[in-house]
């Protein structure tokens, strides 16, 4: 599997984002599927995710009500709708696939996803 992030960019705060992710393999709507981010001397962590086959979706905190996680599963693609961003948004943006994952639920641990694609970076100014 391969995944190719792209879509980031530099935004005033307030501004959106649509970040992209495709991904090659024929199993792709069986994954679960995360946006991770990670910030200078921060670790990496979960915006969104789509549990196996998209029964569900997960959001941290931070990112809730403003960010948006979608599929197309016929382009085998993964979207991240970032709206109302912030300057601690600011971070290099990656998409990832767990393999062996389940339905309604998703792991946070980036160590769980098997595939990554090669970050994109996100820069919002004040």
């Amino acid at each position: 599997v391969q995944l190719q992030a792209s879509g980031g960019g530099s935004v005033q705060a307030g501004g959106s984002l649509r970040l992209s992710c495709a991904a090659s393999g024929r199993t792709f709507s069986s994954y679960c599927m995360g946006w991770f981010r990670q910030a200078p001397g921060k670790e990496r962590e979960l915006l969104a995710a789509f549990s196996r086959n998209g029964a569900s979706t997960h959001y941290a905190d931070s990112v809730k009500g403003r960010f948006t996680i979608s599929r197309d599963n016929a382009k085998n693609t993964v979207y991240l709708q970032m709206n109302s961003l912030k300057p601690e948004d600011t971070a290099v943006y990656y998409c990832a696939a767990e393999v062996a994952c389940y339905s309604y639920i998703v792991s946070a641990d980036p160590g769980d996803y098997d595939y990554w694609g090669q970050g994109t970076l996100v820069t919002v100014s004040s």
